[in-house]
């Protein structure tokens, strides 16, 4: 489960930042994981939360919001939205598409206290 590791990596990013800036408390942690991000959304909550206690994410309201997936088709020329990277352009059919977003896993918002 790739997810345990994005959780860790999370958690780092939270640990990082709290160093830094001060805060010892997440209140509420946005994240943006895309359509196409390759990211198990429940998975990701779960281990989350399994990572959570003893550490500043701890009773921290959870916040996985799931962009879809934006892609170029190179036949029509347009922007379109996804699902999977497998999809075809749902305006010509075509499979030549370039995937443009949705396929990053951020940290959108972190709402702290001291």
């Amino acid at each position: 489960m790739h997810e345990m590791s994005l959780a860790g990596g999370v958690l780092r990013v939270i640990e990082d930042a709290a160093a830094r800036e001060g805060f010892t408390r997440v209140q509420r942690l946005t994240l943006e994981a895309g359509a196409l991000a390759g990211v198990e959304v429940r998975a990701l909550r779960f281990a989350l939360e399994a990572i959570a206690p003893g550490t500043a994410l701890e009773g921290a309201d959870l916040v996985i919001e799931e962009p879809p997936g934006r892609a170029w088709c190179m036949r029509c020329c347009v922007t379109v939205d996804i699902a999977t990277r497998a999809d075809a352009c749902p305006r010509c059919g075509s499979y030549q598409l370039q995937p443009m977003g949705g396929t990053e896993l951020k940290v959108r918002d972190l709402i702290v206290q001291d």
